[in-house]
């Protein structure tokens, strides 16, 4: 870990015409933005112009017709970050996989692929897939259960890790004088056999450059939290207010101590969604603007899938979150608590909950100028509620642009953020170092006792 002043840490979070679900609709986004590859080649320069850690793609794999209409037309994550990395060459690029319904080889072969295409800038976010619909894509009748897709993703983890290691670092020697390709003695079989998978190994893509890519993961419940202070380098959340936000930072990084783990090599970054403009004023007309774009169906469907699929339409926009029957959530838990508090402590109706979900979904809003940003990050940087973010514009290209243009210049004139890359990976920019290969360190220690 570097003993270097700590910086924040900033991704973007890129999802077509932006995250506000009536983004297409305004006339500032461009409407096929999230199947245009010039657009996304062109958010990625943009994005790396900003010096930020790193891009970051989300994916899920079931739709609805009310889905959000970045997410029922969008290129599949990986083959999108492999044209990314060919117009980049220092932002980080992360995206969403499924331990649910993925199996590790082929995790584990794509993304190691993918770090050695951008020469070290991949991440992973690990997720479990929340939506339940998901099995029926699959050849499956249900979905697998909360605690049961966080004990599979464990595992998962551990047999991609263990295949990303098959080869140490100069195995592949490649001479051409003796005809020897590779040191035998430095290709491994993982032979892995658990609860979940039985993986022989090894794998056919050398080790990554970064060691391992750097594992993210979004999960804030109980689970979630205990896997990510396992496993992840990098944790998306989303918190609304700093007391909570806080409290979050806290319980991840003492449960990461109880895994022996140093609090450093997680980095907390929740999710912003900020509208900006010159004054507070025009920056509340423009979000209110975007607010009136949401048709009432598209709310109260996206709200809906948050509450466990209930049925929305049978209760009068006026009514309030105890009113709604709610029995069981069997998908994103820690976003429907979210929710839940968001509509109790500020006695919201379906209406204004639906609005305010439909357009974050669930993560913080801000709405103001560059500097009172500038100010909120900070605020939440120096009082331990966050070590970075993720921005999340509700407009793009605009949000951007101007997050870019007017934002990070303050935080670099307030020596909160880089002004150059330091680096190459994104490991690099993280302050992460690279991890051992699990079967150089056995060879070491037989060595040293030989």
């Amino acid at each position: 870990m570097s003993n270097e002043k700590k910086h924040l840490k900033l991704g973007v979070f890129i999802a077509g015409t932006g995250h506000h679900v009536a983004s297409w609709r305004h006339p500032n986004t461009q409407a096929d933005g999230s199947i245009n590859l010039t657009y996304f080649q062109q958010l990625a320069q943009t994005a790396e112009r900003g010096k930020l850690d790193m891009l970051f793609l989300a994916d899920s794999l079931s739709i609805s017709h009310n889905s959000h209409p970045n997410i029922l037309a969008r290129f599949e994550p990986f083959t999108l970050l492999a044209s990314l990395a060919n117009v980049t060459s220092k932002i980080g690029l992360a995206a969403t996989a499924s331990t649910t319904y993925s199996e590790p080889f082929h995790i584990a072969r794509q993304f190691a692929s993918l770090d050695h295409i951008s020469q070290g800038r991949i991440g992973w976010n690990v997720v479990t897939s929340s939506i339940e619909s998901t099995a029926f894509n699959f050849n499956k009748d249900q979905h697998l259960e909360h605690g049961s897709r966080y004990k599979r993703a464990e595992e998962f983890v551990d047999v991609v890790k263990g295949l990303w290691d098959s080869w140490e670092d100069n195995a592949l020697i490649r001479n051409r004088e003796s005809g020897e390709f590779f040191i035998k003695e430095q290709l491994h079989e993982l032979n892995h056999k658990g609860e979940f998978f039985n993986v022989r190994g090894p794998l056919n893509v050398p080790r990554p450059p970064q060691g391992h890519p750097v594992i993210i993961q979004a999960g804030s419940s109980e689970s979630g939290q205990d896997l990510a202070a396992k496993t992840a380098e990098v944790i998306f959340t989303a918190q609304n207010n700093l007391k909570d936000a806080q409290l979050f930072y806290k319980s991840v990084k003492d449960k990461a101590l109880l895994y022996d783990r140093f609090p450093d090599e997680i980095s907390i970054m929740p999710g912003i969604f900020p509208v900006i403009a010159e004054t507070e004023e025009q920056a509340k007309i423009k979000y209110e603007e975007l607010q009136d774009l949401i048709l009432p169906s598209v709310g109260l469907s996206i709200l809906s899938g948050y509450l466990g699929g209930i049925d929305l339409t049978q209760y009068s926009l006026d009514s309030k979150f105890e009113d709604l029957q709610i029995e069981h959530v069997n998908g994103v838990k820690s976003r429907y608590e979210l929710i839940k508090k968001l509509a109790e402590s500020n006695n919201l109706t379906l209406r204004e909950l639906y609005k305010a979900v439909a357009g974050s979904r669930g993560h913080h809003i801000f709405i103001g100028t560059p500097e009172q940003l500038a100010d909120k990050l900070e605020e939440w940087f120096m009082n331990k509620a966050a070590d970075g973010f993720n921005i999340m514009p509700p407009l793009l290209p605009e949000g951007l642009d101007i997050f870019v243009d007017q934002v990070v210049p303050i935080l670099q004139k307030r020596d909160l953020f880089r002004k150059e890359y330091k680096g190459d990976t994104l490991r690099d920019h993280l302050g992460l170092s690279k991890p051992a290969n699990r079967y150089s360190e056995k060879s070491s220690l037989q060595l040293s006792k030989e």
